[in-house]
């Protein structure tokens, strides 16, 4: 498989199929391997390129804790698509990739062809309950510092099956990327000019008042609710996830 070499920090991805191209981010201590279920449906049309985050699967993990932000990984993004010869891609995620997506947005309208927001939030705006998020993801490093992997064991399918090599990486990542730092994202909805789809699992109850507000704030984006799904939509109910995204991506034009 590629890798991609970004300043001494090497990333891995893959690339399936031809034709315009979709780049999607796994959530946090995920990795390339939970979007298995959607390569052959998106690969007919398409060319997706999936990706582990620094820290992440078979990517590098930096014992630099300043290799790990938002912008860092915004430019891992954009560098893929350089790799690729892409100009501009669908761009889309889960949860923490999600947020990546729309970060990346923000930074490269140009360079966004469509969003695909999976299960995610849109930030805040207010620093109180910001901070309260980030102690909440310091304190999930702090526990990857203490138990390595075997911290994962009561996370979603989507950790449990990520392959990590060790839990470094992800604690570096939980205290450099899961944090946030301003309302620049959610700021960026009303601003959003390209088509987007919202999709929220109808059990992700901490999500789906998030998913609402995305759908409501994002001009003419469409919101899909997946019956008996949770936190990873994609991988509890594939066939309905896939269905949507495919129908979503038709009806657009792309």
């Amino acid at each position: 498989m590629p890798k991609l070499d970004r300043d001494g920090v090497t990333l891995h991805y893959e690339v399936h199929g031809a034709g315009p191209p979709v780049l999607l981010t796994h959530g946090f201590a995920a990795s390339t391997r939970m979007w298995d279920a959607q390569i052959g449906a998106l690969c007919r049309d398409h060319q997706l390129i999936v990706w582990d985050m620094r820290g992440h699967g078979q990517s590098d993990y930096p014992a630099d804790q300043s290799a790990y932000s938002e912008e860092a990984t915004v430019a891992d993004m954009a560098a893929i698509l350089d790799a690729v010869g892409a100009d501009a891609a669908i761009i889309g995620g889960m949860s923490l990739g999600g947020y990546m997506s729309m970060a990346f947005h923000a930074r490269h309208p140009q360079r966004t062809r469509a969003l695909l927001i999976i299960d995610t939030g849109p930030g805040y705006r207010n620093d109180a309950t910001r901070e309260a998020w980030n102690v909440t993801a310091r304190e999930r490093g702090e526990r990857l510092d203490a138990e390595g992997l075997a911290a994962l064991q009561t996370a979603g399918i989507e950790a449990r099956t990520a392959g990590h090599r060790s839990a470094d990486g992800l604690a570096n990542a939980a205290r450099g990327m899961l944090t946030q730092r301003t309302p620049t994202v959610i700021n960026s909805l009303p601003q959003i000019r390209v088509p987007a789809i919202v999709v929220v699992g109808a059990n992700d109850a901490p999500y789906l008042d998030g998913s609402r507000y995305m759908a409501a704030k994002i001009p003419g984006a469409k919101h899909v609710v997946i019956p008996d799904a949770g936190h990873a939509a994609n991988l509890d109910q594939p066939e309905i996830f896939n269905r949507a995204i495919v129908d979503f991506l038709r009806e657009a034009g792309l």
